[in-house]
Order: C-alpha cells, then sequence, then structure tokens
C-alpha cells in the first residue's frame, strides 16, 4: 500500500476509514476480498481494480468509469450474471502480478466524481446478491494490510492518524531519535505512548531486569514464560513493540557520566528514573548538550490505609532550564538520605505511572507542535487526593 499516495488522496483514505482491503499495484487501485455470488451460487471473493489518475502525487477525478475484476462473473443470487455491468470476459495481465478475468462498465450521468464513488458502486452491484444470501459477508474486512511505504517506521498502517484527518499533524513528531532513560513503570508507559508516533528511532536505557513485579505496573500482560526467562527491561520491551514498530533500540546498560555522551544524538530524552541521585550527571549533559527533556517522578505515601502523594513532571528547555536548581524541581538525592522515609518506599501504582506518562508525553507533544501550548508551563504537579493539577514556571 502506497501510504504517501492514500494520505494525498481524500477518496482514498474514506475507502480505509470504511474498511475497505485497498492497494496500491503499479498505477492500479485495487480493492481485495469483493464478495460476490458465482453461477453455482456459491459466495466466492474478488479482487476489484481501476486505473488510477493522479496530479501532483494524489488521485484526480477518474478518467474512465471502466474496472477491472479478479474472480468468476459476478452473478444474481439464481445464478445468473449481473448483466446491466458486463463489458467483456478476457483474461490480461495488468503487471505487477495482477491478474484479472472481466472489464465492467456502468457510467452514471455525469461519471464518477472520485474513487470512492467509483469502487463503492461497483461494489455495491457485486456484492448485493453475495450479502442477500450470506448477510455475514462484507467488503469491509478491516483486515489488518501490512504497511510497504519505506519511509513508515510502522509494521501496518498508521489508520488512526488517517481516519482522524490528523496525518500532517502526527508527521511533527517525525523526530530522528529520542531516548527514555529508565523503563520502570512509568517509563514503559512512555515507550507504550511514544511507540504510536512516528518516532524514527526509540532509545531504550535501563540496566535491570524484567522481573514478576514489573509485570503488575507496566502496559500489556507477560506470560509466566516472559518472567521466567528474566530478560533486560530494554530487551523484553523492544521485542514486545517490534511487533509494531521499527527502530527501537534497546541499551542493556544504566547512563551514567561515562555513557550519557551517547545522548548527545538525540532530539528529546524522557528521565524516567527511579534513583534520584543518578539523574544529576545525566542532566549536566542534557543541558550542555542543548537538548530539551521532561523528568518524571512521584511521592506516594500510605496513611491509615489509604494512598495520597504527589505526580511530578519537570520540562527543561532552552528557553528554561535554571528552575531545575534553583528551584530544585527535579530531586537530586535519594529520599532515604534525606530522611524522608515515607518517600524512600517508592510505592508506585500503575494507574499513577501511567498518569506520569502521559502528563510527560503530552508535553512533549505541546513543544513540537502536535498540540496547543496556552501556559508553557515547565512544572507541573497533580495531587491526588484533590485531583488538583498545578502549572508553574511558565515562559
Amino acid at each position: 500500500m502506497s501510504a504517501p499516495l492514500i494520505d494525498r488522496s481524500p477518496d482514498l483514505q474514506r475507502l480505509v476509514e470504511d474498511g475497505y482491503e485497498i492497494a496500491i499495484v503499479g498505477s492500479y487501485l485495487l480493492v481485495k476480498n469483493v464478495p460476490y455470488v458465482n453461477s453455482r451460487r456459491e459466495v466466492a471473493f474478488g479482487t476489484l481494480a481501476s486505473v488510477l489518475t493522479l496530479s501532483n502525487e494524489a488521485t484526480t477525478r477518474p478518467n474512465d468509469h471502466v474496472v477491472s475484476f479478479a474472480g468468476d462473473h459476478p452473478c444474481n443470487r439464481d445464478g445468473t450474471e449481473i448483466l446491466p455491468i458486463k463489458h467483456s470476459t478476457q483474461r490480461q495481465d495488468l503487471g505487477n502480478g495482477v491478474i484479472v478475468d472481466h472489464t465492467f462498465s456502468n457510467k452514471p450521468a455525469d461519471g464518477f466524481q472520485d474513487y470512492y464513488q467509483k469502487m463503492t458502486s461497483y461494489i455495491t452491484i457485486i456484492s448485493g446478491p453475495a450479502e442477500a444470501l450470506r448477510p455475514d459477508v462484507t467488503a469491509k474486512t478491516r483486515r489488518v494490510v501490512p504497511s510497504d511505504d519505506p519511509k513508515s517506521v510502522f509494521v501496518y498502517r498508521d489508520t488512526a492518524s488517517s481516519r482522524a484527518g490528523i496525518a500532517a499533524v502526527s508527521a511533527k513528531l517525525e523526530l530522528d531519535r529520542i531516548a527514555i532513560i529508565g523503563l520502570g513503570g512509568t517509563g514503559s508507559y512512555v515507550l507504550d505512548l511514544v511507540a504510536k508516533t512516528p518516532v524514527k528511532e526509540i532509545h531504550l536505557f535501563d540496566g535491570d531486569r524484567f522481573l514478576q513485579h514489573n509485570a503488575f505496573r507496566s502496559p500489556g500482560a507477560p506470560s509466566i514464560d516472559d518472567l521466567k526467562g528474566a530478560p533486560s527491561k530494554v530487551a523484553y520491551f523492544a521485542s514486545r513493540y517490534s511487533q509494531m514498530r521499527q527502530g527501537l533500540v534497546a541499551h542493556e546498560y544504566y547512563v551514567d557520566d561515562k555513557t550519557a555522551n551517547e545522548l548527545q544524538v538525540m532530539n528529546f530524552v524522557f528521565l524516567c528514573l527511579d534513583k534520584s541521585s543518578a539523574k544529576r550527571a545525566i542532566i549536566d549533559k542534557l543541558e550542555s548538550f542543548g537538548i530539551s527533556f521532561v523528568d518524571v517522578g512521584m511521592g506516594i505515601e500510605l496513611v491509615d490505609g489509604r494512598l495520597g502523594g504527589v505526580i511530578r513532571l519537570t520540562t527543561s528547555t532552552q528557553h528554561m532550564r535554571s528552575h531545575v536548581r534553583e528551584k530544585h524541581r527535579i530531586p537530586l538525592t535519594d529520599p532515604q538520605d534525606d530522611g524522608q522515609v515515607a518517600y524512600a518506599q517508592n510505592i508506585q501504582i500503575a494507574d499513577l505511572n501511567a498518569l506520569n506518562a502521559a502528563l510527560a508525553v503530552l508535553k512533549w507533544k505541546k513543544l513540537f507542535g502536535f498540540y496547543r501550548d496556552l501556559d508553557n508551563e515547565h512544572f507541573s504537579t497533580f495531587t491526588i487526593d484533590g485531583n488538583a493539577l498545578v502549572n508553574e514556571d511558565k515562559t
């Protein structure tokens, strides 16, 4: 499927959004698995093909009303051929492996306005008898079609963006490289959200193993076999998300003052470390490289049988960095070192990890123009018991 052509052509996008199984092969538009009735009154499936008329790498109004069909000649419910569309029967090789058996002609008075109208008009005629015999069949298969766009990071087409009409907005996130440092609870949810964007490379840094407790505060549902193997966190998550996308780079070690130089090529960094004292060297490097980043954190405590606390998000960009140290917006020492026994428990809950990650990804998307940003805040806190979100340090 040619993703760029589809993205630029509203009529082709509409076919995808409706669930038709389309493909662009050479100069032809194909709609596959179209149900029809054959001469034996059996429901079968064929492929419709139409030559494409293009201008500036997008479809224009079709210059003819003829389509080709691969399969037996479609029939009525009684097995007689559908004559109003009959044009010719002759096996033809259209190239690129596309072989058809018939051509159909059914010209409306004003011709076809676009390829959506053209293809769905023929599908209605051809599939009507099949749907009458078997109400469960439809040409709207909604079947997953692998992406053959060499520029796409996704294994299959991102129909969510095209369906919502935001493909151009999503393209703003086509960064070369971002890094997620720490694949614990919050970091794993950051990955889950960022993996659905067109970032070319997502670099994962963590030296820990993926153990049983991690399964209860990260996305998905690991199997017992997954846990028995005790893989590294980055290897486990890279394997999981490689089923959906390419460009996942696993670094099975911690980032420190010796390895932080690897971050110099990143466009953005998510800091998702449990250990606050490990952040200082990383932050120093990111600032010297001029790289924007967000740091996440939470302080949860158990009091009288209930949990409460605060979720924090600190953003550092070239427009504002001083607040990190001057206002102590990022803890750089561990709680136990400061005598904060309650916070030293490191209580983490999946929903809070997911919320913390969502706030971080929202801010990242704001910084790169995906979302509107009216406050330009660089520090946010969410207090659980009051459901209060507070923004500070605005530029």
